[in-house]
């Protein structure tokens, strides 16, 4: 489980965050490319764009359900 207190600082503020728990995997990005990039220089994803339609959140919560670390977290 994703620990909020353990957020990456690019996460675009709101319910949606990545934690330092990250590798890298590409699941989240593959899956809501809309919502989720990668720091490059990090090596590790963040959201980049909270959810803001019905199907944007859907791909967000596909996206933290397939995480194989658990890293994604949603406070919302």
């Amino acid at each position: 489980m994703a620990d909020p207190k353990e957020r990456v600082e690019e996460n675009e503020p709101g319910a949606y965050y990545v934690d330092t728990t990250c590798i890298d995997c590409d699941v989240c990005r593959d899956t809501a490319p809309d919502n989720f990039a990668r720091s490059d220089e990090k090596g590790y994803s963040f959201v980049c764009k909270q959810p803001e339609t019905e199907e944007e959140r859907i791909l967000c919560e596909e996206a933290l359900a397939s995480c194989p670390v658990e890293a994604i977290g949603n406070d919302g």
